[in-house]
């Protein structure tokens, strides 16, 4: 391990004891205080640790902030799994579970369709922003600054005739999702397969991620896929009270 990276992991473990002065830290990973000013400075500037007054120092709000991250995907995906189990169970579907992240939204759950055609599709794997359920789904959400940045660095190949082209046609999509409640996925990414998707929210109303159900069109016509749509929905609000969500009466 990098010997500074070491010594600012071992600042950031002594500060979650509490607030510390410039003099304990140096003491702690043994250096001149210069060093450990530098590497405190770096760590101020990401956010991982703050001043505490004059001469004190504590943990930063960016280590709570990634903590709270790091729990709400693994608490969404464990709360979330029996619901998306029994859906998968019930119509033998594939059914995917999507978080978003830093631009990219990537799929943090997977249950494998029953049928003999299934899709490719894996956990990790990143999902296409511009044509797929589960990515309209979570970019809906977005606060409008954030979407523009995003959307800032969108490319929309055209992967299908039925591909979103671009920003104007997107941003349109993205109302209608508001407005309905799901989002779905006509051929636009893989011209064999469509797709339908739900938010799954947490205490706050926010949605932590996007539930979807993909279904090859040999199996299923477009018509019969939306036809599931109160059965996703019914999964993504089961998920959803198991993440916390309190449904307006």
């Amino acid at each position: 391990m990098s010997q500074s990276l070491d010594r600012a992991l071992t600042l950031v473990s002594q500060l979650a004891t509490g607030p510390k002065t410039l003099d304990e830290l140096s003491g702690v990973i043994g250096v001149h205080k210069s060093t450990t000013l530098r590497l405190l400075r770096t760590l101020e500037t990401h956010r991982f640790v703050q001043r505490d007054g004059v001469h004190h120092y504590r943990l930063g709000t960016a280590l709570f902030d990634l903590a709270n991250r790091a729990l709400e995907e693994r608490d969404v995906r464990r709360s979330s799994e029996n619901a998306l189990r029994e859906l998968n169970a019930r119509f033998g579907y594939t059914v995917h579970l999507a978080s978003y992240e830093d631009g990219e939204v990537i799929y943090i759950d997977k249950y494998d369709s029953t049928h003999p055609m299934r899709m490719y599709s894996r956990i990790g794997r990143r999902a296409p922003l511009h044509c797929t359920a589960v990515a309209k789904v979570l970019l809906a959400d977005l606060a409008p600054a954030a979407l523009q940045k995003v959307m800032a660095g969108m490319e929309f190949p055209r992967l299908t005739a039925n591909t979103i082209s671009g920003p104007e046609e997107y941003l349109a999509v993205l109302a209608e999702v508001r407005k309905k409640g799901y989002a779905v996925d006509n051929a636009e990414h893989e011209d064999f397969i469509h797709c339908i998707a739900a938010p799954i929210r947490g205490a706050r109303g926010e949605v932590l991620a996007a539930v979807s159900m993909s279904v090859p069109k040999v199996l299923l016509d477009f018509d019969g896929l939306i036809g599931h749509l109160p059965d996703l929905l019914a999964t993504a609000q089961e998920a959803s009270v198991e993440c916390g969500y309190a449904p307006p009466r």
